[in-house]
């Protein structure tokens, strides 16, 4: 895709958005899930057994059409194989849209852009100066409603 003068920037969060997280913690054997309990995204590996939200992989195909689309994500810092998990997961799942549209990033406000889409507020995405539309909350519930409200 080539960006024009007036496609607005968009930004999509990974986890709980794009990603399931909890599919890949379902995949995780009880000693693992034990050792880990309350680092549950500092499992090495975590990232590459997750998959993706319902409907997150054909809404990101739209609205990369639409608009200057990309993933901007927080990686664990005490997990380094989630940040080549992050970019084999994009590759696998979102393919050439996605190309070389990956920002792993602790400070989300860093990046300028109209929208955000994130189902949290931390890592700066409170402090987003554009639009933060917060995924799973009343009216952006899904990607069905959130397709339907940006295209």
């Amino acid at each position: 895709m080539i960006k024009t003068k007036n496609m607005k920037t968009l930004y999509i969060d990974m986890d709980g958005v794009l990603v399931d997280f909890v599919s890949g913690i379902n995949q995780l054997d009880e000693a693992t899930k034990l050792k880990f309990k309350d680092d549950l995204d500092e499992v090495p590996g975590i990232f590459g057994l997750m998959k993706p939200m319902k409907g997150a992989v054909e809404a990101f195909q739209l609205l990369a059409e639409k608009y200057d689309t990309y993933i901007l994500s927080t990686a664990p810092w005490e997990n380094p194989t989630a940040w080549s998990d992050k970019l084999l997961w994009v590759k696998k799942y979102l393919g050439p849209k996605a190309y070389k549209r990956l920002i792993l990033t602790h400070n989300k406000n860093l990046n300028r852009g109209d929208i955000l889409i994130d189902d949290r507020k931390a890592n700066g995405a409170d402090k987003f100066e554009g639009k933060h539309i917060h995924f799973s909350k009343k009216g952006f519930e899904d990607w069905e409603q959130i397709v339907k409200i940006l295209i």
